[in-house]
């Protein structure tokens, strides 16, 4: 397990968006998996050097399948929340303090480009022996978002143009079970 990141300065709004030219040059096609993330309680993150990730559970070790969903009619975990992925421009852009990235609670930090437009909802994605399949969900970030990056990161990632960018990640839920390393490609399949 990690320490607590430290605190750091927000970043505002006008320093958020000078990252904009950088992030639209993510790749389209073939990325690379730069951070995987366990939630094994809440409040805690673990950086791994590689995940196991299953059809059923998700990522291995991680609270996804214990979480209630509101977005569930008897509140289970929402199959289609099972991962979620950030892109590490935006997220760099965010907080540059590599050690605070956990702290967005995804569990997968790619560098790839995670617009609607280059991969929308069923699009699948291979990392390692992992498939992944991109779903409709929206991924809008909570209060905890606002406590741990600020304010103006919220609005950053929530404006029209972040939502276009999805600058703050997008769902996806395994549909083919394996193991996915840091440094691995992550491409569409």
């Amino acid at each position: 397990m990690t320490p607590p990141a430290p605190r750091a300065i927000h970043r505002a709004l006008d320093q958020l968006r000078d990252a904009l030219p950088t992030i639209k040059e993510a790749p389209r096609d073939h990325g690379t998996v730069r951070l995987i993330v366990r939630r094994p309680v809440v409040e805690t993150r673990e950086p791994l050097e590689e995940g196991r990730f299953d059809v059923e559970t998700g990522l291995a070790g991680d609270t996804w399948v214990q979480r209630a969903c509101s977005r569930t009619a008897d509140a289970t975990p929402h199959p289609d929340m099972q991962i979620t992925m950030i892109g590490v421009r935006a997220i760099e852009a965010i907080s540059p303090d590599p050690s605070r990235w956990p702290l967005a609670g995804d569990q997968l930090f790619v560098d790839l480009d995670l617009t609607y437009a280059n991969v929308p909802a069923g699009t699948l994605l291979r990392a390692g022996t992992v498939v992944f399949e991109v779903t409709d969900q929206l991924h809008t970030g909570c209060g905890k978002f606002i406590d741990r990056f600020g304010v103006d990161a919220m609005k950053w990632v929530n404006s029209p143009e972040g939502r276009h960018l999805n600058l703050r990640g997008i769902y996806a839920r395994v549909v083919r079970s394996g193991t996915t390393r840091v440094g691995d490609t992550i491409a569409k399949a």
